[in-house]
């Protein structure tokens, strides 16, 4: 098992730039479901906002950090854990949400929120609980990661699209309308079919240390799901709210996980797997906990 620390995974530099444009695809196909009103809603109903990117970016990254420390795994596959944690919300965290009868306008406005705070959360969250664990502080020291480099990567990534997606929603409202179903299924299908594929050239490797992670990230999404369901409960808010903070937490972006693995630590194989990992397994209990919450009506 001791491999899984130094072997990296085949990825070209052009399949990177691929998943760069698929990824600010995905992040343009949600954000043309933006308006400025969406931002607005923090100075009007400021709470359920602030507390879902204190579940997303502070208690998540602690609970990541009590998980590695307490199961120890490689340190590889414990800085790919830190890292999807130092995430924003995933792409599919709207839709789930609306699928589990939450409050679908909290979740689209903390994806937006997130993925604004991501510049600075993600590379400091990344350094900070990375360095705190010694065999993850010897990977980042190895690597050298400038977290500036990092905020840039993720300002390009999500920032940019956002922010093209908004504008295109504000000026042509039928456009995007048109749009705004099409693109996502489009977006998500390119996007899984792209991972396979990435997957596929080391299908091997996969199945030969994923095993090694499932444990650990079943665990992981759970701790997510289970930490954004007992701080929207804790600060008393509505079940309505508390459905989305909870999915909105469960539900990491993955992908950009990928594109940081790939950018800044070479496709390291425990970080690379964990990801992909993430990135399958979140779907599959997000849809699964919307089907459960759905069977009752949320109280606002």
């Amino acid at each position: 098992m001791s491999g899984i620390d130094e072997i990296t995974l085949n990825f070209s530099p052009a399949s990177l730039t691929l998943l760069n444009a698929i990824l600010a695809i995905v992040m343009f196909s949600i954000a043309i479901d933006l308006t400025p009103r969406d931002f607005d809603r923090l100075r009007r109903a400021p709470k359920p906002v602030i507390v879902g990117l204190v579940s997303q970016f502070l208690v998540l990254p602690a609970l990541t950090f009590a998980l590695v420390w307490v199961t120890a795994p490689r340190p590889s596959i414990a800085l790919g854990l830190i890292l999807v944690a130092a995430c924003p919300g995933g792409n599919i965290s709207n839709f789930i949400t609306h699928r589990a009868g939450g409050n679908a306008a909290l979740s689209v406005s903390m994806t937006a929120f997130a993925t604004i705070g991501a510049i600075f959360m993600t590379p400091f969250n990344i350094a900070l609980w990375g360095g705190l664990y010694p065999p993850t502080r010897a990977i980042l020291q190895q690597t050298q990661i400038d977290p500036v480099q990092i905020a840039i990567l993720v300002g390009l990534m999500l920032i940019l699209p956002l922010v093209l997606g908004i504008a295109l929603n504000q000026r042509r409202p039928a456009l995007t309308a048109r749009l705004r179903a099409p693109l996502q299924y489009l977006s998500m299908g390119i996007f899984a079919a792209f991972i396979l594929l990435a997957l596929g050239a080391n299908w091997g490797f996969f199945l030969s240390f994923a095993g090694a992670v499932a444990g650990l990230v079943i665990l992981h999404n759970a701790l997510a799901l289970g930490g954004g369901w007992v701080v929207a409960t804790l600060t008393r808010l509505s079940p309505f709210d508390r459905r989305a903070i909870t999915i909105e937490t469960g539900i990491q972006n993955s992908g950009l996980g990928l594109v940081l693995i790939f950018a800044f630590f070479h496709g390291l194989g425990g970080m690379a797997v964990v990801a992909a990992f993430w990135g399958i397994w979140h779907a599959i209990s997000g849809i699964a906990l919307a089907s459960v919450m759905a069977r009752t009506e949320a109280a606002r």
